[in-house]
């Protein structure tokens, strides 16, 4: 988390991680595509040949206080989210560490289909080689994991994502990110999960001259959500508070 007093902005990190192919930078095409066009930046792709992303997109969101500022007091300031993906491949390991360097909160973007089980498993030990090699750990961490291609043939069944969900602490969510579907719920069940340790630590709502509760219903506003924010989290599968993390295997 970046902090600018002068320039009144308030900037979170958040990073898409998971094996190459599983979907993170359809995550954030979705993304882009679901939110109004006056709350996001543009979002930057850098593609190989076959069509994986070599290092990074990102997704900058602007969110405002609408709360004007009161006499004597300070207006609020500006929150902006920067969404990264990593690329996947495994010769890129160096390049992962790097963009996962300063990140707030990690969404695990794992692929369901059966036949790319030991990938995730494979990426998910990755994140924590990581993690680790940056001082960190995924129990402190904020984490979502998302299980995305629900479309396809073959995946794992809704019974066994509700078992891994029962066993770990993260919120799981499944998704079609091709099809937008569970990609805005992924997102804030980030952006939850990442808000209430930074607010608990950092005190962000009184920053952003803002009530804590009012976050996350007011970035659904912004982002031009037709549906509120209780909505979508309450698609998530498990998710506690004392666990540590399960590799989605």
């Amino acid at each position: 988390m970046q902090i600018n007093f002068g320039g009144r902005e308030i900037a979170l990190k958040l990073v898409y991680y998971g094996p190459a192919l599983s979907g993170k930078t359809t995550n954030l095409r979705s993304l882009h595509q679901l939110t109004t066009e006056d709350s996001r930046g543009r979002l930057m792709t850098l593609e190989t040949r076959d069509d994986r992303t070599l290092f990074f997109d990102m997704l900058p969101l602007t969110l405002r206080s609408a709360r004007a500022a009161g006499e004597g007091q300070p207006a609020g300031m500006t929150l902006r989210i920067k969404i990264f993906t990593v690329p996947g491949q495994v010769l890129h390991a160096s390049t992962r560490r790097l963009v996962l360097q300063g990140a707030d909160g990690v969404a695990f973007i794992a692929d369901s289909q059966i036949s790319e089980t030991e990938h995730n498993a494979a990426s998910f030990l990755d994140l924590r080689r990581n993690l680790k090699e940056l001082n960190l750990s995924v129990k402190d961490l904020p984490l979502v994991i998302q299980f995305n291609k629900r479309d396809l043939d073959r995946i794992r069944s809704d019974e066994e994502l509700a078992a891994l969900a029962s066993r770990g602490r993260e919120p799981v969510f499944k998704a079609s990110a091709v099809n937008g579907d569970g990609v805005l719920e992924t997102f804030f069940g980030l952006l939850d999960v990442t808000w209430r340790k930074l607010d608990g630590e950092h005190q962000l709502a009184k920053l952003l001259g803002i009530p804590s509760a009012e976050l996350l219903p007011m970035a659904g506003r912004q982002l031009g959500l037709e549906t509120d924010v209780a909505t979508l989290l309450s698609s998530c599968l498990g998710g506690t508070s004392h666990r540590t993390a399960e590799v989605p295997t």
